[in-house]
């Protein structure tokens, strides 16, 4: 089965796990602040921290920006629940503002008459979640204009993005947003096995986010409010959770982070060459803006919604493990006990009901994109005689 991501690992990673696994430190060493070192250096943004997972720094992004209860937290339901149970893990509520039908991002139009909406109301967002689906930038000047109207922070949910780029800038800079979050999941661009970092350039922020991470504990006796009496003193000021990034993870990290261009490069090839190869048959395709995405995934919608399951069964049956992203937040029965009107969220109702993600990965070899592509297009053949 060709599956839809796959994570890269060669000789050199594994060899710079085994180097940490010798060393003196496992986790909470000098391997973590490096790897962080190294991500500041790429994005320009001021501060990075490395955590567990990607769902992590969420929580604590919106920790750090205070979310709690009775705030407002907004987000697009065309991403997985991480971009959404964030919000609820604080006591927040949560709402989905649709996408746009090209891009598949938010829609800033959608939007910005929600916000006026929600100002006549009393009920503005307190923090807005752009999520860069597919590793293709939200339209971040436009969200940050409205920002400054209606008073709300941005988190960017650049999970699938790193390497990307947006205004000549690395996503990640934080040049619009408060927060930036990576993923660096096995089916992420690169992979730390499980693992996620937390961007931002207020200091403030920055100390929170560190802080939140790590128990709310801090070391530092310059932040001590009690008496400093011996050096093993530590303070717990926040109610914290233990999220940190350990050293093998970062070891990984950092070696993946060195091949980050050629795993970007691939990938261009591969969705440049989709793009070229299926341009003439009858399915549609996203806008992609394929040179400054990280090409995360590639997504094909088909014309006919009805022909989906046909074709996604005919592809596995084939060996093309598609796979379907992202089934609406909004449709999980946790969240349909929240009430929410799928009539409010045409564009993703309608994106969901026949979009189809195809294999890309970097170590992708021709053969196996012309199995994927020759195989859909049989499917689209049979179905349409």
């Amino acid at each position: 089965m060709i599956p839809y991501g796959r994570q890269n690992i060669e000789k050199c990673d594994i060899d710079a796990v085994i180097d940490v696994l010798n060393s003196d430190f496992l986790t909470q060493g000098p391997v973590v602040p490096s790897f962080e070192n190294q991500v500041s250096e790429l994005t320009q943004a001021a501060y990075c921290y490395g955590v567990n997972s990607a769902t992590s720094a969420l929580h604590v992004a919106c920790l750090a920006l205070r979310v709690g209860v009775g705030d407002k937290v907004w987000t697009t339901a065309n991403s997985f629940v991480a971009s959404a149970n964030c919000a609820l893990y604080c006591g927040a509520d949560i709402d989905f503002v649709d996408i746009e039908p090209l891009s598949l991002n938010m829609s800033i139009d959608a939007l910005s008459e929600k916000l006026e909406v929600s100002e006549r109301l009393g009920i503005l967002p307190k923090v807005v979640i752009a999520v860069h689906f597919a590793g293709a930038s939200v339209d971040m000047y436009a969200l940050n204009e409205l920002s400054k109207i209606y008073g709300f922070s941005i988190i960017e949910d650049a999970s699938h993005a790193i390497g990307a780029r947006y205004d000549n800038n690395q996503i990640g800079s934080c040049k619009y947003s408060d927060i930036a979050v990576f993923s660096f999941h096995p089916v992420k661009i690169i992979t730390t096995g499980e693992g996620g970092m937390l961007m931002t350039n207020n200091e403030t922020l920055g100390s929170r986010i560190n802080l939140f991470r790590s128990h709310g504990i801090t070391k530092a006796s310059s932040e001590f409010k009690l008496d400093k009496v011996g050096g093993w003193l530590y303070e717990q000021h926040e109610l914290g959770f233990n999220y940190r990034m350990t050293d093998i993870q970062a070891a990984l990290g950092i070696s993946q982070l060195e091949r980050l261009d050629k795993f970007l490069g691939h990938r261009k090839l591969i969705a440049n060459r989709y793009e070229r190869l299926l341009e003439s048959f009858p399915i549609l395709q996203q806008q992609r803006d394929i040179e400054n995405s990280s090409n995360h995934l590639f997504v094909v919608q088909l014309k006919k919604a009805e022909c989906r399951l046909d074709i996604f069964n005919h592809m596995r049956k084939n060996g093309v493990g598609v796979n379907v992203h992202y089934i609406p937040i909004y449709h999980q029965p946790f969240y349909l006990k929240k009430g929410f009107k799928k009539s409010n969220f045409p564009n993703t109702e309608d994106y969901y009901s026949r979009c189809l993600s195809l294999p890309i990965f970097y170590n992708m070899t021709l053969e196996e994109q012309d199995h994927v592509i020759n195989t859909l297009i049989l499917g689209i053949k049979e179905l349409n005689n």
